[in-house]
């Protein structure tokens, strides 16, 4: 499993609206500029996070892009199945026993329900808040 780059993109814009005045509307240029990401894959994004609720959109002279709610109330997990969907590390920790042809008697099954669990805590857990107390 690997992070789509649309998803670290995505988690480069929020960063850069987190690291900016919440006040404030920024530009898609601005981000796309100060965080290297492509403009046209930006509006993708763009679109993605604001119908997930992450970030408000405005359109006109005035317009630009802020955060929907404060960088301590939006974790990377967020952020992440915006744009990836669920995250799995593999068919077995999303899927029923039944797809699986090992079923109950899988000798791995429990140590990537394991991992995937660490992974979602951690993801869940860390806000963009905590990026800029870093």
């Amino acid at each position: 499993m690997q992070i789509t780059r649309q998803a670290d993109y995505a988690i480069r814009a929020i960063l850069f609206l987190t690291e900016n005045d919440p006040n404030l509307r920024a530009s898609t240029s601005q981000i796309a500029e100060q965080k290297h990401i492509p403009p046209s894959f930006l509006a993708k994004i763009i679109s993605q996070l604001s119908i997930a609720g992450l970030i408000h959109t405005s359109r006109g002279a005035r317009g630009g892009v802020s955060l929907a709610r404060p960088a301590d109330q939006i974790s990377v997990m967020e952020v992440v199945e915006a744009i990836d969907g669920p995250i799995a590390l593999n068919q077995c920790t999303f899927s029923s026993l039944e797809t699986c042809p090992f079923g109950d008697n899988c000798p791995v099954r429990e140590m990537w329900m394991d991992a995937q669990c660490h992974l979602v805590e951690k993801l869940k857990n860390t806000t963009f808040n905590d990026f800029i107390k870093r």
